[in-house]
């Protein structure tokens, strides 16, 4: 056993348990997978193949290498790896690439989910050159690096007989791409309101309860609601025959009518494309409803990229960010930020900015105030957003965000700070909004009297129990400052 490997004394390890061809595990911030003989050749098939390089060079897939016999004995000097790895039938570990934050389908916005169920069908299409195919459809098999899709289960992969037409996954990707879109396009509901309980997504039948009867008839309710609820109410729901491979003898006609089923999904998946310059009512904050003059609003714009350029961020949390003017700014001084808000449509346009831009930002609907909470078994295979995002900040941008905080969901100032405290590890660039100010006492809509404790000196004070004051600016007058607050350690 190595100097190091003793050293190591690890608690039982938390793995993933769905799949029957392995274990995905955090282990000293690597992300590593146990193999079994399930997924071992199916796997090595993928590794090995001309598309696989080329999807893992590309991004598309995430980077992923097999571990030698010399380091899998290093790591199963830990009791911890080699007891999953005997529970697990281990015969071989991964090393995967670490993607900076995780997200999931309930935080992203519709074009979020658009984009990776594109990833989906291009994988699928892709790797049939090699004989390959992906054994699943769902949305949890990618995650974001910045506003680029990257598919992350390389256990989906698997040798498909050339003979079979059929994509087993096809029914899952409706569930859980096309109709999750067909209902946020036609009824204006947020991935959060369907996919937060949902892990598979949305029925047919339920979206069949929800629409009306011509709107069945019509692309593409009728093909991905109507029909689909119609002809299974004739099916028999003991009958497994629709899930028995049917080989054809042709293995060229059984790849043309497997490509020619994804190409429809691609299609459908087109039609259900998010609009851009959709409206809401934050998406001209930035324009006519924020508070700010010309002059003044360069002067908050000078401030915070000086801060950003006096003290280097590789990491940055952009709390409100509504359209995404500061997190931009963040991203070009190198960071890598991640962007939340809970109006999906302003972060609509910041996923499209990033992405037109190539900018290091995932934009997520995560309302600070009510964020994501654990999801799955346990509440654990999902983690929290806030266990995600502590310490995981090199800065904290809160920018004309705390007074809403404040009004709106009537959260403690103190517990605003706490917050914002165990999210960064450096920096914390605040605005802070008087009471008199004019948008905040548009919020408190005549209740000024349950702030009017609310003082500069209270919120430095408050600030005063975790962080320096570095610099103060002043905004707008005297009802908005600014802050560029420094972490003590």
């Amino acid at each position: 056993m190595s100097e190091q490997a003793s050293s190591i004394h690890t608690s039982a390890l938390t793995a993933s348990f769905r799949d029957p061809a392995g274990s995905l595990f955090r282990y000293q911030d690597r992300i590593l997978r146990v193999v079994n003989s399930v997924g071992a050749a199916d796997l090595e098939a993928f590794l090995a193949a001309p598309s696989g390089q080329k999807l893992m060079a590309s991004g598309g897939v995430a980077r992923t290498r097999q571990l030698d016999s010399a380091e899998c004995q290093e790591l199963l000097a830990d009791p911890a790896v080699r007891e999953l790895y005997e529970a697990r039938s281990g015969q071989m570990i991964l090393d995967h690439e670490r993607i900076d934050f995780p997200s999931f389908p309930y935080e992203w916005t519709a074009e979020m989910l658009h984009a990776a169920g594109l990833l989906t069908l291009d994988l699928a299409q892709t790797l049939l050159a090699d004989n390959l195919g992906l054994k699943d459809g769902t949305p949890y098999n990618v995650l974001f690096r910045g506003p680029e899709p990257v598919f992350i289960d390389v256990l989906s992969f698997e040798r498909r007989q050339p003979g079979d037409p059929t994509w087993l996954p096809y029914a899952q990707f409706v569930r859980t791409f096309l109709l999750p879109l067909l209902a946020n396009q036609a009824y204006g509901l947020g991935l959060d309101q369907i996919l937060t309980t949902r892990r598979d997504g949305l029925e047919p039948e339920e979206v069949y309860r929800w629409s009306k009867p011509l709107q069945r008839l019509k692309p593409p309710f009728f093909s991905l609601v109507a029909m689909p609820t119609w002809l299974g109410g004739k099916h028999k729901r003991d009958d497994t025959s629709i899930y028995e491979k049917k080989l054809l003898s042709d293995p060229e006609k059984a790849r043309f009518i497997l490509d020619t089923m994804l190409n429809g999904l691609r299609r459908t998946l087109h039609r259900l494309k998010p609009a851009e310059g959709q409206s809401s009512v934050w998406s001209d904050y930035m324009t006519v409803n924020n508070n700010y003059t010309a002059d003044h609003f360069q002067a908050k714009q000078r401030f915070v990229g000086e801060a950003l350029a006096e003290f280097p961020s590789r990491s940055v949390l952009d709390v409100g960010c509504n359209t995404g003017h500061f997190s931009a700014i963040a991203a070009r001084s190198g960071a890598k930020v991640v962007a939340v808000d809970y109006d999906p449509v302003v972060l609509g346009s910041v996923w499209r900015q990033a992405r037109a831009e190539k900018l290091d930002i995932l934009p997520l609907a995560v309302n600070l105030t009510r964020p994501s909470p654990g999801t799955g078994w346990r509440n654990q295979e999902c983690s929290s957003f806030l266990d995600r995002a502590r310490g995981k900040f090199d800065a904290v941008l809160m920018l004309a965000v705390i007074h809403h905080m404040l009004v709106t969901e009537r959260v403690p100032l103190a517990d605003i700070i706490d917050l914002a405290a165990e999210l960064t590890t450096k920096l914390l660039i605040i605005e802070y909004v008087a009471p008199e100010d004019s948008m905040f006492r548009r919020l408190t809509r005549g209740r000024e009297e349950l702030h009017q404790d609310l003082t500069a000196e209270l919120f430095e004070s408050l600030c005063g129990r975790y962080f320096d004051i570095v610099r103060v600016q002043h905004v707008e007058g005297a009802t908005r400052r600014l802050y560029v607050l420094r972490k003590r350690t």
